[in-house]
């Protein structure tokens, strides 16, 4: 048995550079604004629209589109929808 630490990070914590919450390369404080939106996950996390349609990182839910930060925000938001939509109205 193993003393591991027990980690609390969000499914967002990777080394690999995330394309949806980069805005594209864009200043994510200005610019393009109707372009960025939040994470209703890992809420107040920076996502770009377009940058998470071309990676397939969105879901919808009646009739609103919902975008994510990463691949692992998805599973999560399909889990509770209602939960998770109701984050960023």
């Amino acid at each position: 048995m193993t003393n591991d630490l027990l980690v609390t990070s969000s499914c967002c914590s990777t080394s690999t550079p995330n394309p949806a919450a980069a805005g594209n390369g864009r200043n994510l404080l200005g610019g393009a604004s109707d372009d960025m939106t939040t994470c209703p996950v890992m809420v107040g996390t920076p996502v770009s629209k377009m940058a998470a349609e071309a990676a397939g990182l969105y879901r919808d839910h009646e009739g609103e589109r919902y975008y994510f930060c990463c691949a692992g925000c998805g599973p999560a938001f399909d889990s509770d929808p209602a939960k998770y939509a109701a984050n960023l109205k």
